[in-house]
């Protein structure tokens, strides 16, 4: 498989989002809400983003608090984080003063039940103004909504939705290292509309192609090697 990075629909909504959370006029907040179901490659186009840009990525945990939050920021930004709480807080606020940053804090469905770290975000955003990226599964738009002062601040709030028939096509053609024809590639998005699902169908028509030798998947290929699959499955 080709080590490239496929553009899709989800990645230029997203690219465009971040363009217009760095570009925003004064006053407009900046920060932003990414959500959606896994598999749709949220995670993988942040960490892309980031290798092109200036930010930071936070995985958040299920008993992460506010100081363990704080701690991971400045560790994440380059300094080793102070002992007391209150001087945690001004020491990553000052660094994102001196150096402003995109934060993106994964998993954020984990802390949707805790206000005091969900506000500590804000502070951060309020008293620095870089931009504070929140990435959740599909219920995390809803779970935001009540914290009514800090969603009006979610300037963007963009929804990863499954690939497209177009998508799918278009990230074998970039990916897949065998030619796959546009029945077979239409058939697999009926199985595979998330990028997870799909980089498994690219491995088994590699797969499938130097067994048999063959450097073209068509319809039938796709058809022999779902009912493999689906008899593993079984068994």
């Amino acid at each position: 498989m080709r080590k490239v990075f496929a553009r899709t629909k989800n990645v230029m909504d997203f690219t465009a989002a971040m363009s217009r959370l760095h570009s925003r006029q004064e006053g407009i907040p900046g920060m932003a809400l990414v959500y959606g179901e896994p598999g749709l490659g949220k995670t993988r186009t942040i960490m892309w983003w980031i290798g092109q840009n200036d930010g930071v990525f936070i995985r958040t945990k299920k008993l992460m608090t506010g100081r363990w939050l704080l701690e991971e920021i400045v560790a994440e930004l380059g300094q080793s984080p102070v002992n007391r709480i209150s001087d945690l807080f001004r020491q990553c606020r000052d660094m994102l003063l001196d150096k402003p940053r995109t934060i993106f804090v994964d998993e954020i469905d984990y802390l949707a039940h805790d206000s005091r770290v969900i506000e500590t975000l804000r502070d951060i955003h309020d008293d620095t103004n870089s931009p504070i990226v929140f990435i959740g599964m599909g219920e995390a738009s809803r779970k935001m909504q009540k914290y009514k002062h800090l969603y009006d601040r979610f300037s963007t709030v963009l929804e990863f939705t499954p690939l497209t028939k177009e998508d799918v096509a278009g990230i074998i053609e970039q990916m897949c290292e065998v030619k796959v024809t546009e029945e077979a590639a239409a058939f697999i998005h009926k199985d595979a509309n998330r990028f997870r699902k799909l980089i498994l169908w690219m491995y088994r028509m590699e797969s499938h192609a130097k067994t048999n030798s063959k450097k073209e998947i068509d319809l039938n290929d796709v058809q022999t090697i779902l009912k493999k699959v689906e008899k593993r499955e079984k068994s």
